[in-house]
């Protein structure tokens, strides 16, 4: 205590700053560094959960590597991020651009597109469900058959089954995105746009030299948010392909969904550990990407 005594003020908040940084970096530690440090060290091991851990060495990696429903699963993986990302992002953009320039019951308009985002993906993916169902039951088909024409196997094809599960989750993080571009726009100083006026500059250039421009570092954000969250997705193909999970025949399976089963269906904790190694060696090659090009629009 003598000693704390004879720190100096500045060297006293410093002292008092690491233990209140100690707490929140020993919990996040705990969470996040051990897990994904145990899930390196059992991906090289066999496990069933009960017995005892034997080392495997690189054969969970070698087995991985020639599975091919991995690669299956490895390609729908990155289907989803190739086609949900694009999608998203210009659908977002659009509502957002046209919505910012709406001053009729916006409050209530951004709301509701908000809304989705705020609900629950277990109860969005069941309903969304019911909607894909064959007459008499699902929506689009009802409404597909009173139009006269054939019903689409929305759930039960290899060909459709993916947009098909992809499309409640593009429509499920619109709200964030939009609100995310909103603020984006408006951050955008007045000035530029006024100047662009008189000038007598047309839209399309007002909008690839000035908006697209400047809303960089907020397309940069939900770019990587975007891509992190479809890299994982889970919920809705889950619960969307109950009775088949990631069917048919794992047009549908997503890496995340082959990690559970693997782990929770089959026991298989050494090969499900090399999937999750997988699985954030890709997220984090997306984080880098992330600095990286916030790095090149800071220089």
């Amino acid at each position: 205590m003598s000693a704390y005594k004879r720190l100096s003020i500045r060297q006293k908040q410093i002292v008092w700053a690491w233990l209140f940084l100690a707490i929140p970096t020993l919990f996040y530690g705990l969470i996040r560094f051990y897990p994904t440090g145990t899930a390196f060290v059992i991906s090289f091991q066999d496990w069933n959960l009960l017995g005892e851990r034997t080392w495997t060495g690189l054969s969970n990696y070698q087995k991985l590597w020639n599975d091919p429903v991995f690669w299956k699963v490895f390609r729908n993986t990155f289907a989803y991020l190739i086609i949900g990302t694009p999608v998203s992002l210009v659908i977002s953009f659009v509502i957002a651009y046209h919505l910012d320039k709406t001053r009729f019951m916006h409050g209530f308009l951004r709301m509701l597109y908000f809304l989705p985002f705020m609900t629950s993906a277990v109860a969005m993916a069941w309903v969304w469900r019911w909607f894909y169902q064959p007459v008499p039951i699902g929506l689009f088909n009802n409404f597909l058959a009173s139009a006269g024409i054939p019903q689409i196997a929305f759930l039960n094809s290899t060909t459709n089954a993916l947009p098909a599960v992809l499309a409640p989750a593009v429509w499920a993080g619109l709200g964030f995105q939009v609100i995310i571009f909103m603020a984006g726009l408006r951050a955008i100083p007045g000035s530029y746009y006024e100047a662009a006026k008189i000038d007598g500059v047309g839209w399309w250039t007002v909008l690839t030299r000035i908006t697209l421009p400047l809303l960089k570092p907020t397309i940069v954000f939900i770019v990587v948010f975007s891509s992190i969250g479809f890299l994982r997705i889970f919920d809705h193909v889950f619960n969307m392909t109950t009775n088949n999970p990631g069917g048919p025949l794992n047009a549908t399976k997503p890496l995340v969904l082959m990690i559970y089963e693997t782990a929770f269906s089959s026991f298989d904790m050494g090969y499900a550990a090399a999937q999750t190694v997988v699985l954030f060696l890709i997220l984090l090659l997306v984080s880098l990407l992330q600095l990286w090009i916030l790095k090149g629009d800071n220089s």
